[in-house]
């Protein structure tokens, strides 16, 4: 089979069309966010934030709304609940975050087991990335673009609060306010991702891009570009994979991207833990060179 074959071949099935539009869409969306996840260290909170949907998720189904208003009330009930028992109690945002969201996708689980349903409810665990349908390519394209114009619109206020909330007070910026918009936007933002690979591989998207990004880059705004670029590729490629090798979609996007982040660990010239011993080699090399 020639490598055209090997690519227009999936592109036959509107499913995989839907699925890899789909995919690229969220993990473009996931890996921008994630740039900001991984400098103001708040992994767990995405970890958090993408499990306390499910309730929501099931709730919607019950009464017959829409899954993403469900995971996104949600969400926010969970960014809420985390900042209430950080701020009112001795309890550390670490312990709080784990409370809430172990709490919450326990109630989720409990709520699909005693949920009668035509519907697998179970693939909003794992994810139905084949299964996307017209109307949910949609939802994903327009939360995506409403989170992504907000981020791109906000970034530089965004990126301060990151690297100094203290300038960003003095500067007449409100930290407290950008924090919250900064947990709306993962919120949102989950829910893009929700309909991908499901609630429980959503923070892989949320952390790896923007942390293979940060093993590239010193400058922020080139992590703003690699990390994206990166993501969907990875995600396509992911998509193909799974085609090939008649394995789960939304997990083998996740491995993908597990696997470049493992290369770019290990080779990175600057921060990779082969290449920069690959790096002084060369160097004391090329020293001993010019001083023989």
């Amino acid at each position: 089979m020639e490598f055209l074959d090997i690519l227009l071949e999936p592109l036959s099935y509107d499913f995989m069309v839907r699925a890899i539009i789909t995919t690229a869409l969220a993990a473009v969306v996931c890996a921008v966010l994630s740039c900001w996840l991984v400098l103001i260290g708040w992994s767990l909170m995405g970890d958090a934030v993408s499990h306390a949907v499910l309730p929501g998720v099931v709730l919607a189904y019950i009464v017959g709304a829409p899954f993403a208003l469900g995971a996104l009330v949600f969400a926010l009930i969970a960014v809420t609940l985390i900042g209430v028992v950080r701020n009112t109690s001795r309890v550390k945002e670490d312990a709080a975050i784990g409370i809430v969201f172990t709490s919450l996708f326990a109630l989720g689980l409990v709520l699909i087991s005693v949920t009668p349903s035509q519907t697998d409810l179970n693939h909003i665990i794992f994810g139905n990335l084949l299964g996307v349908s017209i109307p949910d390519l949609i939802q994903v394209l327009v939360l995506g673009v409403v989170a992504f114009v907000i981020l791109i619109l906000k970034r530089r206020d965004l990126t301060l609060y990151a690297f100094d909330p203290t300038h960003a007070h003095a500067i007449g910026l409100s930290p407290k306010r950008l924090g919250a918009l900064l947990m709306g936007l993962l919120a949102l933002t989950s829910v893009v991702a929700l309909q991908t690979v499901g609630v429980v591989l959503v923070v892989a998207m949320l952390i790896i891009p923007g942390a293979t990004a940060y093993l590239l880059t010193d400058r922020f705004n080139r992590m703003l570009v690699i990390a994206p670029v990166i993501s969907a590729v990875c995600s396509i490629a992911g998509i193909y994979f799974s085609y090939y090798l008649d394995t789960a979609s939304g997990a083998m996007v996740v491995l993908t991207q597990g696997v470049v982040f493992a290369a770019v660990y290990l080779f990175s010239p600057r921060q990779g833990l082969i290449g920069t011993r690959l790096a002084k080699a060369r160097r004391r090399k090329a020293a001993a060179v010019l001083v023989g």
